[in-house]
């Protein structure tokens, strides 16, 4: 009778062994929130690519939710917190607004950030070392760039005075980039003409009073509605002959005329390995928000062609990149 019930519990513990084997291993999910649109899609390969290099691949051995804002920075908030009710393992929020809104969603789920411009000054986190709460990420540092940007635009076009800014006054990132370049113009002989733009209907409008005599150059924040409509933005710089600068590299790959930044890509490429590390136990308030070594200057002849341009040698001499 005893070797009977012996026999029995080792059937029983073989089969629920069995079962247990057979059991699917419970696949992490990312929560993807993008303020942006689907335009953003060589940001959203750099990420997976990043995931991809560390051994994660969609589908097998994690899961994404994608949420795009397409370019309304309102709708920000209520994607984020659909991601929140889902409970995803970790939050990655590409820019400002989408982190912004993130972060009110929840104070627990992890969240990583990808092109953040100013982290501290937009208050995503205490500092650049010790983030702390559940927030961290890489940052473009776009603000701090923002009166570098003016100066080049002053070389490219010496005799420029008066610089009009395109930026969101619902983006803080714009906010604060334009902040900085307040504080500096003075310094560089440029009076600045702000022009918030809240929705892509009113960038006719805005560019057409720079027209008026207001402005003879231009410098065009990057942010969400304007990453979203860049190709907007630059038929009418090209359409007005005003010299642009703007703050992220595919608006030139689109036809624009100058840019100073980081590279954006690789920014997101950066922050899965955030993702990695914050699934393998780390807390986002130990991981310090990692900053870009390299900026790039890109130019883009054929543009300057078009508005009639000469760019100085001297300044051609100090591109990273040339668009003929």
């Amino acid at each position: 009778m005893r070797l009977i019930r012996f026999l029995v519990v080792l059937i029983v513990f073989a089969v629920s062994g069995r079962a247990e084997a057979q059991q699917p291993k419970k696949v992490p999910t990312i929560g993807f929130l993008a303020a942006g649109s689907l335009s953003d899609q060589p940001y959203v390969d750099a990420f997976r690519q990043g995931l991809s290099d560390l051994g994660y691949i969609e589908g097998k051995n994690i899961a994404i939710e994608w949420r795009y804002a397409e370019g309304k920075v309102e709708r920000a908030p209520d994607l984020a917190s659909d991601l929140v009710r889902l409970k995803v393992a970790v939050l990655v929020a590409g820019t400002t607004p989408a982190a912004l809104a993130a972060q009110k969603a929840t104070r627990t789920i992890p969240i990583v950030f990808a092109v953040v411009a100013d982290p501290i000054g937009t208050g995503l986190v205490d500092s650049l070392a010790r983030p702390g709460g559940n927030v961290t990420g890489t940052t473009t540092i776009n603000a701090e760039l923002a009166p570098k940007r003016l100066e080049l635009l002053k070389e490219v076009v010496p005799k420029v005075s008066r610089v009009a800014i395109l930026y969101n006054p619902a983006d803080a990132s714009n906010v604060v980039s334009l902040k900085e370049q307040q504080d500096s113009a003075s310094a560089l002989g440029l009076t600045l003409r702000p022009f918030g733009v809240r929705d892509p209907g009113e960038f006719d409008h805005a560019f057409s009073m720079m027209t008026r005599k207001v402005a003879d150059a231009l410098d065009v924040h990057s942010g969400t509605l304007t990453l979203t409509h860049q190709r907007q933005i630059v038929d009418l710089a090209t359409k007005t002959r005003l010299p642009a600068m703007y703050g992220a590299s595919g608006f030139v790959e689109a036809g624009g005329l100058i840019s100073y930044a980081a590279n954006f890509a690789e920014r997101f490429h950066r922050a899965a390995t955030y993702v990695d590390k914050i699934l393998k136990g780390a807390k986002p308030a130990d991981l310090p928000v990692e900053q870009p070594t390299k900026f790039e200057f890109v130019i883009n002849l054929k543009a300057a062609k078009q508005i009639g341009l000469t760019i100085p040698s001297s300044v051609l001499y100090r591109a990273d990149k040339i668009i003929k």
